[in-house]
This record gives structure tokens, C-alpha cells and sequence, in this order.
């Protein structure tokens, strides 16, 4: 091999890995923008298959890989938020998505003006541009999405250039034609390079850019296309391994559909090469390679869509559930609702997340009735309760803020930014607000260990304090589930309520203690009471505060 071998061939690996580089850059870009409409998309997941097919094709489009998308939903289906007839749409849509690059890929045959070497270099100058020198959010997220999408052709380009001297090179009419020959040698190459490389949008376009060059022939571009579609599973696959059953199912349901979708499209297109063998042999174009890959999936939706239950069906024989399902604890239970294949996507983390965060909210409200139970009615059991549930909401943290942390870790836009933040301090707040839940029921104990009762007087007083408090955190944690301007301000007005309450309240209590009315060490117990209250309120305001910050 010659110094300008090796030269040609780090090009082409430099190309491939722009090439690559540029597909994430701009679907990162494209994530960013679409941000709240992606979050919007999971609430469009219904029973209604066909919606499926649209939700998978859209998010595909958007983040550049079916192989992502699936993952995802295997994440979503280990998780519960998904079922297994929703999932069968959403792989089917994921497939047709995925045809986007491949166009995307093929446009230098569009025309001349739209040859990478034409308009690449001047996306990745003006994004540039927009990603280091604009203050606005938006436009950092379209310079973004420039120089992907001008990364991405240069890496073609440099692919293509490196094949172009070889061209004519008899290796390259050897090699296609031993796959045109064999069906299924075609099918084991196409599949085991996206195996690989762990992208069907990738080995597609590298198979383009030999098309591009004009050495790559009908007969061996089908197969091995169809052979790029089962390829594109084993990331699914892989994914699946070590996630709860009907997951798995979820994967094998994604490689029943491109299995059965490629045997039926070889046997067809095998027909028609035999029938007819000079168009078998001749060359192939990119763009005709996208319009292959459009209509195999396409079609192949179309014609499997009715037959989706079957598919559910089918996977059960090759995944087998158990007959006992086995019970989770629930922090195992919050583990596998946080499912980290979600983390593919961002804003649907945020979301899962975000509904994890409010069931701790409502953990901790709980536990606030416990305590005000144990309070008024120096109930030993219920401080017991109290302590337990106090436990389970400090994992909650730790498991949340763990989730939260690998979040932010991913590329975020600044509103996903600024709720991901907010969501740390609301699992904080939810956590002291157990804490101080846990001081009630220690002050209980306390009561019910000296046997101290409150006068009526003081009893009625601590039971409108607790009404108003408990309204405040339940408003609180409403707020923070629908993003509700109301309920915001009905914390706000609850909080107010509270402050003026335990003002008031302080103030006769010590006017009780001075005329000796009430013992001093009931005295103690109720005036701590009331500061422990007023903090919980305080804790449900600042909660409030976050929404009302990112509206």
C-alpha cells in the first residue's frame, strides 16, 4: 500500500467521522429547538396506533437515528410509561423517520447548486457565526443546527473524494458484484456494517457515496439496504439486555418488523433481477437509493400496520414472560420509571422526571398527615410511620438528583436548562419539607412520652394551622404537576394565610403562657410546632416560585 493509499484512506475515515460528527451536532441542534414540542409529543401517545407512526417518524427526523429512537422506547416500555401495542407504532414510524438522512445525503445529485462543495462551507461559517457571537438561545440552536448540517456534507464530500480515484479499481465491480450474485451475502454485509458502526443512517450514506462514485449496482445496493434495516436492531437489542421482559419484547418486535419486511422485499426484487438482469447490473444512484430505502419502509409499514398484534404476539414466543411478576420496592419501582435509554432524548427525561419529582411531593404530603395525625392524637404508631416514610423520600432524593445530574449532562437548551435546575431545588425543598414533618412527629413523641395535651383552645388553633399549611403544599405540588399559573398564586395566597396565621397564633399562645393558662412545656411544644409549619409553607412557596420562573 502506498503513502498515498493510507493518505486516501485516513480520508476517508476523517470524512466518515465528520460525516458522523455532523448527523449528532445537528440533531442535538434540532432537539434543542424543538424542546418543548418534543415533551409535547409524548402526551400525543395514545392507544391510537397511527399516532404512534406519526410520533416515531417526527421524533426520528428530528434526532437523525431509528437506532436512538428505538432504544428510547425500549426505555420507555421498561419504564411503564408505554405499552406494547403503543411501542409497535412507534418502531414502525422510527423506520420511515430514518429515511430523512438518506435524502439529506442524496441532495448533491439534486442539482449543482446543492453539491456539498457548493453551500457546506458557508453553512459552518455563518453557524458559526450564530453559535459564538449571538446572545439568543434560538439563534446558538440554528448555528448549531448550520454547522451539523455543513459538517456533515464536508465529511461526505471528503468520503467521496477519497473513493474517486479508485472508481474504476476492479475490487470495487468484484466485491458488488459477488454480493449481487448472493441475496443473502448482501443482507450479512449490510448488516453486520451497521452492527458496527451502530448507525443504519451511516452505513446508508457510506453506501450513497460509493453510489456517488458510480460503482455500486442495483442487485447488490437492494440487498444490502434491506441488510442496513435488520442492522439497525442490534442497538435495540443490545439496549434490551438486562431491562425487565416486556422491553425485550419491545426489541424483538423491531426486529421481527425489519426481518419479515426484508425477506419480503428479497424475494420481490429478486424476481424482478432475474427477470430482469441488465437493469440488475446497472448502476445504481444515490437518489434512487433513497428512494429505495422511502419505499421499503414506507410499504413495509403500510402493508405490516394491520398485522401489528401479531407482532406483539410473535415476540412472546421468543420472549417469554413470567407468569409471577416480580413485585418492586418503590424506590426499585422509581429506579425503573427513570430508565436511563430515556436520557436519548432529553426532553422526554425531563418530563419522566419531572412526573417522579411531583410523586415525591405527594410522598412528602403524605408524611405531613402522618405527623399532623401523630400531633393531634399522641399516636406512637403514626411517629413510627412518620420516621419510615422519611427514609423512603431521602432515597427519592438521592435517586432523583442522581437522574438529574446525568440530565444535565446532556445537551439542553436554556428552558430545559432552567427546569432542570428548578427540579433540583424542588427535590430539596420535598425532602426538607420531610424533615420538618419528622421534627412534628419528634415533638409528638415528646407529647404522647410526658402526656401532654393541649387545651381546646390550643388544639383548634393547631388544627387551622395545619389546614392552611397542608392547602399551601398541596397547591404546591398541583403547581408543579400542570405548570398551572392558579395554583401558584393559591400557594402564594396560602403562604400569606399561614404567615399571618402563625403570627397571630404565636402571639395569643404567649398571652396564654403569661396568665398562665397553658404549662410552659406545652407551651414549648406548640411554639415549635407552629415554626416547623411555617417553614413546611415556606418550602411550598419557594416550589411555587419555580414555576412561576419558568413560565
Amino acid at each position: 500500500m502506498s503513502i498515498e493509499d493510507v493518505q486516501m484512506l485516513f480520508k476517508f475515515i476523517g470524512g466518515l467521522g465528520m460525516f458522523l460528527y455532523g448527523m449528532n451536532a445537528m440533531a442535538d441542534g434540532l432537539q434543542k429547538s424543538a424542546g418543548h414540542k418534543m415533551q409535547q409529543l409524548l402526551g400525543a401517545l395514545t392507544s391510537n396506533r397511527l399516532m404512534g407512526v406519526l410520533l416515531g417518524t417526527g421524533i426520528t427526523a428530528i434526532i437523525q437515528s431509528s437506532s436512538a429512537t428505538t432504544v428510547m422506547v425500549v426505555g420507555f416500555v421498561n419504564a411503564g410509561i408505554i405499552n406494547l401495542g403503543q411501542a409497535v407504532g412507534i418502531i414502525m414510524g422510527a423506520n420511515i423517520g430514518t429515511t430523512v438522512t438518506s435524502w439529506i445525503v442524496s441532495m448533491s445529485e439534486w442539482g449543482e447548486m446543492l453539491k456539498p462543495e457548493f453551500f457546506a462551507p458557508a453553512l459552518v461559517g455563518v453557524g458559526a457565526l450564530f453559535s459564538l457571537f449571538s446572545k439568543s438561545g434560538k439563534k446558538k440552536q440554528i448555528g448549531e443546527i448550520l454547522v451539523g448540517f455543513g459538517v456533515l456534507f464536508i465529511g461526505l464530500n471528503f468520503m467521496s473524494a477519497s473513493i474517486t480515484p479508485y472508481r474504476n479499481a476492479p475490487i470495487f465491480g468484484q466485491a458488488f458484484s459477488v454480493l449481487g450474485r448472493n441475496p443473502l451475502l448482501g443482507i450479512l454485509a449490510g448488516l453486520v456494517v451497521t452492527g458496527i458502526i451502530q448507525s443504519s443512517s451511516a452505513s446508508v450514506g457510506i453506501l450513497q457515496t460509493l453510489a456517488l462514485n458510480g460503482i455500486v449496482n442495483w442487485k447488490s445496493a437492494i440487498f444490502i439496504t434491506l441488510g442496513q434495516n435488520i442492522g439497525t436492531c442490534v442497538t435495540a437489542l443490545l439496549s434490551s439486555v438486562g431491562a425487565n421482559k416486556t422491553a425485550k419484547r419491545a426489541a424483538v418486535i423491531h426486529l421481527l418488523f425489519n426481518v419479515i419486511g426484508a425477506v419480503i422485499f428479497g424475494c420481490i426484487m429478486f424476481v424482478v433481477f432475474q427477470l430482469n438482469p441488465v437493469f440488475a447490473s446497472s448502476q445504481i444512484s444515490s437518489v434512487e437509493i433513497s428512494i429505495f430505502h422511502t419505499i421499503f419502509n414506507v410499504s413495509n409499514t403500510i402493508l405490516l400496520f394491520p398485522f401489528a398484534g401479531f407482532l406483539v404476539k410473535a415476540s412472546g414466543i421468543f420472549v417469554r414472560e413470567d407468569k409471577k411478576e416480580k413485585q418492586l420496592d418503590p424506590d426499585g419501582e422509581m429506579k425503573r420509571h427513570l430508565d436511563e435509554r430515556i436520557l436519548e432524548t432529553p426532553s422526554f427525561a425531563i418530563e419522566n422526571v419531572n412526573h417522579e419529582v411531583v410523586n415525591m411531593g405527594r410522598a412528602a404530603l403524605e408524611n405531613f398527615d402522618l405527623a399532623a395525625g401523630a400531633l393531634l392524637g399522641n399516636d406512637r404508631a403514626e411517629v413510627k410511620q412518620v420516621e419510615q416514610m422519611e427514609q423512603k423520600i431521602d432515597d427519592y432524593e438521592k435517586i432523583l438528583t442522581d437522574y438529574l445530574i446525568k440530565i444535565n449532562n446532556q445537551s439542553l437548551n436554556e428552558e430545559q436548562h432552567l427546569l432542570v435546575k428548578n427540579l433540583f431545588y424542588t427535590v430539596s425543598d420535598f425532602e426538607r419539607v420531610s424533615d420538618h414533618c419528622e421534627n412534628l412527629s419528634e415533638l409528638a413523641a415528646e407529647k404522647a412520652d410526658r402526656n401532654i395535651i393541649f387545651s381546646k383552645e390550643a388544639e383548634n388553633e393547631m388544627k387551622e394551622m395545619l389546614k392552611a399549611v397542608r392547602s399551601s403544599l398541596e397547591h404546591a405540588i398541583k403547581a408543579r404537576a400542570s405548570s398551572d399559573m392558579s395554583e401558584v398564586r393559591a400557594v402564594v395566597q396560602s403562604e400569606e394565610n399561614v404567615d399571618n396565621l402563625e403570627e397571630e397564633l404565636r402571639e395569643r399562645h404567649i398571652e396564654r403562657l403569661s396568665a398562665q393558662t397553658c404549662k410552659p412545656e406545652n407551651g414549648v411544644i406548640f411554639l415549635d410546632a407552629l415554626s416547623n409549619l411555617e417553614r413546611i409553607s415556606d418550602h411550598a412557596h419557594n416550589i411555587a416560585g419555580y414555576v412561576r420562573d419558568e413560565m
